[in-house]
């Protein structure tokens, strides 16, 4: 058995791959026009070269807004964590709130909680701001267009 497989997250990722697929699918289709790639190959451009050179950079914005839904998919991931840690001194972020939220009067620790909303929260937003660039320049790019 493979890595994946043997960490349960197969089915996560069989379930995740059609959604990716369809959407770069359908990105490809509005925004790489093929007449791009011909004029690749006339000029005399191998595939590879056509594929990182030309496809790649075009893609960008789909790649970066797959990599955000993907991080916070597994950021915000409560079941997976659930049935696989037993000791809570393992539990992830999302396992650690939902705990606290159900904690009774006498462990109730605002101040501890809304420490780990901003732990739960701040690796979002600093992954949305370091890609979020690549997503506003493809959706200039597309602006563009005549």
């Amino acid at each position: 058995r493979d890595d994946v497989e043997s960490r349960g997250l197969g089915d996560v990722y069989k379930r995740q791959a059609p959604a990716t697929y369809y959407f770069m699918k359908q990105y490809m289709a509005s925004a790489l026009p093929l007449e791009i790639v011909e004029a690749a190959r006339i000029d005399g451009c191998g595939e590879f070269k056509t594929f990182n050179k030309i496809v790649t950079p075009i893609l960008k914005p789909a790649f970066a807004v797959q990599i955000i839904f993907t991080f916070v998919t597994n950021w915000n991931n409560y079941f997976m964590p659930r049935l696989i840690l037993t000791s809570k001194s393992k539990y992830t972020i999302p396992l650690v709130l939902n705990a606290m939220r159900y904690a009774g009067p006498q462990e109730k620790d605002v101040g501890m909680f809304s420490l780990y909303i901003v732990l739960a929260i701040l690796p979002v937003v600093i992954v949305y701001l370091c890609l979020s660039k690549f997503i506003i320049r493809g959706v200039a790019l597309g602006s563009v267009k005549g």
